[in-house]
């Protein structure tokens, strides 16, 4: 990691007892070198693209962004249910739809991650500071474009930005990509987790929130299924 990259990020660290929870330096555009780099990153940029003109990365293989892993933010709150004000998915089908379609996200996946993070209820928040739907950080909400964590447009919007992140960073394996959005891709990766495999054979090596977060998320997604 270069010292420009630390440097951009270490002043705006989120220590609030999870290691991989940060807010994105914001840039002068309002913008965050974060949302920059997985901007190109989703949109597959070539190998020459870079996020700076130190070329702090590349954006060209499954690779891309790996760099970032110890900064990505957590998404995931604690994964525990609220009751308050809780709605149903009937109640944001098109959001999520629409979220789906964009990004190329099963809406069973979508639809099972806002069971677990908030059970429907978009003025859901943790202890820890994680708002509304799916639980978004307020750094992490800001590098993924949302303003409003609790408007739900916005908070799908952004968690479902994320989840195809992770999605793709772990090439489809979707037990591994659901680990880092709880416990964030740095620990993930330092779990030497990348697919379904690693995540069933090193589990023992995440948090046992995070081990059973993925089974409450993969549970609930086949009841949205078919």
């Amino acid at each position: 990691m270069s010292t420009l990259l630390q440097l951009q990020f270490m002043p705006s660290l989120d220590l609030n007892g999870n290691e991989n929870v940060m807010s994105a330096a914001a840039g002068t555009d309002g913008s965050s070198l974060f949302d920059t780099l997985l901007q190109q990153y989703m949109a597959g940029g070539s190998g020459s693209d870079r996020a700076d003109a130190d070329g702090l990365a590349s954006m060209g293989g499954p690779s891309a962004l790996g760099g970032l892993s110890e900064l990505m933010p957590m998404l995931g709150g604690s994964g525990e249910p609220a009751t308050a004000d809780a709605g149903a998915a009937g109640d944001y089908e098109p959001l999520i739809r629409r979220a789906a379609a964009k990004y190329g996200i099963d809406p069973s996946l979508i639809k099972a991650v806002i069971q677990t993070e908030s059970s429907y209820n978009p003025s859901a928040e943790s202890g820890a500071g994680a708002k509304g739907l799916m639980q978004l950080m307020d750094g992490t909400a800001r590098s993924l474009g949302v303003t409003n964590p609790f408007d739900p447009a916005q908070n799908i919007e952004g968690g479902t930005k994320f989840l195809a992140y992770l999605m793709k960073k772990y090439d489809g394996n979707d037990q591994a990509a659901l680990a880092a959005y709880n416990a964030g891709p740095g620990r993930v990766d330092r779990a030497g987790i990348q697919t379904n495999a690693d995540f069933q054979a090193l589990m023992e090596r995440l948090p046992e929130e995070t081990r059973n977060y993925v089974t409450k998320v993969l549970n609930a997604r086949t009841s949205y299924i078919g």
